[in-house]
């Protein structure tokens, strides 16, 4: 349109125009791919949309060509790329793959959910001035690093271990040995002042080989090998003495150690308690008892991957990646706990319904272990005094962060979650300066 003012703009700045519609077999278009750098794409909107057909879709198509023979070619996507839909992440087949994306004032929902968040390439934001009102009363939100930085706890120079808290951490089995290991060094990577491990007496001497700096609360085993059941009494006895308690990592699902969670929350029910990470087979074991949530009173983490979620909820697991972020805030408001859907663009929602996303997609922590790290990195902010949505947003962050370091090292296959310990001090003191 002749007398839309952008066009009026760019006329009188000298830009050179070619319109679509009179380069019916797109030779002026495919002389311009093969010279150029950058393409900005500006084609569509933030509408819902239909369908890309006609010119538009041929003129895609030579795009999508052209960044096959031009390797150089940088696509810049304006708020989503054009076929992208901006609320639930479907694509158009003439999607771009773009290498940036600057969005405009706030980040769309669409750009964190697949497959649209294959697609935006690095992700920026841009403040357009939308006037403040307007945007207050948003509850879902990205994690920045400036948010980040500003729930970390300070370090007094006169502190001493009981001024960072103490974490007791519930886990391992015969099978699971290496998990208490990674969540416990988890928190203490991330500053707590002690942690205790309490596990099956028989695995003490093994993880104290390699676990030196924590101490241990050996629980007695069952004739089956499990914690057992009257180790909730020892638990019990123990806890006033910390300030959080992480269950579950490692401990697995010998009908003993079943028998041992179930009787340990109910006892927690009835008496003040600190608050509690639950991960791994303690959440298994929770979807097995109906209205579980009832029965915990604490301020509660619940830290799911996608398998556990599907057997918490009773939904399979293809359901609940389509709709991560409505499921996960329905959950969280149902159990009035704080859950953290685990996986690329990881969720964190509260009971009263406020979501944080993670900004990181990084396939090198798709490895077994790393979700251990995460529980033990989240119960070691929460025993710093960091409340319990701002310290599941820190782990998240932290633990994403620390990955992308290690990635960027080692690249994306191979990576150990032991090689996320010795980075994250880094990934804090990089943050905080």
């Amino acid at each position: 349109d002749s007398t839309d003012i952008n066009y009026k703009l760019a006329r009188e700045s000298g830009i050179s125009i070619s319109e679509l519609v009179k380069d019916d077999k797109f030779d002026i278009l495919n002389n311009l791919l093969l010279s150029a750098n950058i393409l900005v794409d500006s084609l569509l909107g933030t509408g819902k949309i239909r369908p890309i057909e006609g010119t538009l879709k041929l003129a895609m198509r030579e795009v999508k060509r052209a960044r096959e023979e031009n390797s150089q070619l940088h696509i810049i996507a304006v708020d989503v790329p054009s076929g992208l839909n901006a609320d639930t992440g479907s694509v158009d087949p003439s999607c771009f793959n773009a290498d940036t994306t600057v969005t405009l004032g706030c980040p769309k929902l669409g750009l964190f959910h697949f497959p649209g968040a294959n697609k935006i390439g690095k992700l920026i934001t841009v403040d357009i001035d939308i006037p403040h009102p307007l945007t207050q009363d948003i509850s879902t939100e990205v994690i920045t690093s400036g948010d980040v930085n500003s729930m970390l706890p300070k370090r007094p120079p006169n502190a001493n271990k009981g001024t960072f808290g103490k974490v007791l951490v519930i886990g391992g089995s015969i099978n699971y040995i290496g998990a208490p290991y990674l969540a416990c060094c988890g928190a203490i990577r991330v500053g707590a002042g002690l942690v205790t491990l309490a596990a099956a007496q028989s695995l003490i001497p093994i993880l104290a080989s390699k676990l030196t700096e924590v101490t241990y609360l050996p629980l007695p085993e069952s004739e089956s090998g499990g914690v057992s059941a009257n180790a909730a009494e020892i638990i019990t006895q123990q806890i006033s003495d910390y300030n959080v308690l992480l269950i579950g990592c490692g401990i697995g699902q010998n009908p003993s150690t079943i028998d041992f969670f179930t009787s340990l929350i109910s006892s927690l029910s009835t008496k003040e308690t600190p608050q509690i990470v639950l991960d791994a087979d303690a959440l298994n074991i929770l979807s097995k008892n109906p209205r579980w949530w009832k029965k915990i009173t604490a301020d509660t983490i619940l830290t799911p991957h996608p398998g556990e979620m599907s057997r918490l909820l009773n939904i399979p697991i293809p359901e609940i990646q389509s709709r991560r972020i409505e499921i996960t805030r329905d959950a969280a408001r149902k159990w009035q706990k704080f859950v953290i859907l685990k996986g690329a663009h990881t969720i964190v929602a509260a009971p009263s319904g406020e979501i944080r996303i993670s900004p990181f997609i990084n396939p090198g922590l798709a490895s077994a272990g790393t979700g251990d790290v995460l529980a033990g990195i989240i119960a070691g902010l929460l025993a710093q005094g960091i409340p319990p949505l701002n310290a599941a947003s820190c782990g998240v962050y932290l633990h994403g962060m620390a990955g992308e370091v290690v990635q960027e090292q080692m690249g994306s296959a191979g990576i150990l979650a032991s090689d996320l310990l010795p980075i994250l001090p880094l990934t804090i003191k990089k943050l905080k300066d």
